[in-house]
């Protein structure tokens, strides 16, 4: 295969996965909103090629809306709604599908034009292409997500919610890494072994707190304690610990909010334990330097924001927001990570 391989760099390749990476970026702003207004088991089927096209006529969504009507969150949740409320969750659904859809299109149709170009970086071919492997893989796991609220409950489990959202911000954080070594092309030095480690620690620090907030999304635990820093007037909520071990860590609604709080507290201090080193380092460049505390502010910044979704009940837009910022935040301290392993 590396025959069909050359040069060190390229940019066209590196634009094409930043567009790929905005894409899956619109894939986690309309995931939020679905899971945020409870239209993920909307579409009870998983048809990958048929399910692209829409209901085209009354019959097609009178036929939908009577597969949604045999699952629990319809009868338990939702009985009675109307068919145009139906619509309503349910475009949100569909289009989320049709996004996926789209994002493996504008994935799968340039890397076979790059690679027969042998326009792709030979170090980053199989990188590249272990992306899209996940990428197919991502369309399976929402769908095994979904398959969870369809018998027996009335939400997706909040485990597998985390995993398909574990695995959308770990595509999003690849595409800019190799996004950023196709423009730039290999490093030319040995990576500062210090920064290198500090800031790999805090990438998954970032990641780990992304799938504790997926577990507060999975058990609504938004709308519960609403107060902060305390917990409905305590320092421990009312139901810590859960049942069991594993509810405690994935099932009960106090708990997976105060890991999520803790966690916070942890990366807020490290980023700004590393904003105050980069400032003080005599090793990174003025650029880093910025980057670094451009971070710590970023982490500030969505704790700030997530504090107020908190007390404002979780509102969608909010939802949304912090979500957004989320992302943002990953794509910070990657492209921070990336640079001062080039110092």
């Amino acid at each position: 295969m590396t025959s069909f391989l050359r040069s060190d760099r390229s940019r066209p390749v590196a634009i094409w996965l930043l567009v790929v990476a905005l894409l899956v970026l619109g894939m986690v702003i309309v995931g939020g909103a679905t899971r945020l207004t409870d239209s993920g088991l909307s579409i009870t089927e998983w048809k990958p090629v048929t399910g692209a096209l829409p209901p085209l006529s009354l019959a097609d969504w009178l036929a939908e809306f009577a597969l949604y009507k045999q699952i629990p969150q319809y009868s338990q949740l939702n009985a009675g709604m109307s068919l145009e409320e139906f619509k309503v969750i349910y475009w949100w659904e569909w289009s989320h599908r049709a996004l996926g859809r789209f994002v493996g299109v504008v994935f799968a149709l340039p890397f076979a034009w790059f690679a027969i170009r042998r326009e792709i970086p030979r170090r980053l071919f199989w990188r590249i292409g272990g992306i899209f492997v996940l990428g197919g893989l991502q369309g399976a796991v929402g769908w095994w997500m979904v398959a969870s609220g369809l018998s027996e409950r009335v939400s997706v489990a909040p485990e597998r919610l985390m995993v398909h959202l574990g695995l959308a911000f770990a595509l999003l954080g690849l595409l800019v890494w190799t996004a950023l070594d196709a423009w730039a092309g290999a490093p030319r030095s040995r990576p500062n072994d210090g920064w290198s480690r500090a800031s790999t620690v805090l990438i998954g620090l970032i990641y780990l707190q992304i799938l504790l907030g997926a577990l507060v999304a999975g058990n609504d635990a938004g709308f519960v304690y609403n107060d902060w820093p305390m917990m409905n007037g305590a320092l421990i909520p009312d139901d810590y610990p859960g049942a069991t071990l594993w509810a405690t860590v994935a099932h009960t609604q106090g708990p997976v909010q105060l890991h999520h709080r803790l966690l916070a507290y942890v990366l807020a201090l490290m980023a700004i334990g590393m904003g105050i080193a980069a400032l003080r380092s005599r090793i990174l460049s003025s650029g880093e330097k910025l980057l670094g505390l451009g971070l710590a502010g970023a982490v500030i910044l969505q704790g700030v924001l997530g504090i107020v979704t908190l007390m404002a009940g979780a509102p969608v837009g909010l939802g949304i927001a912090h979500q957004l910022a989320a992302a943002f935040l990953l794509i910070l301290a990657v492209a921070f990570a990336w640079r001062v392993r080039r110092s």
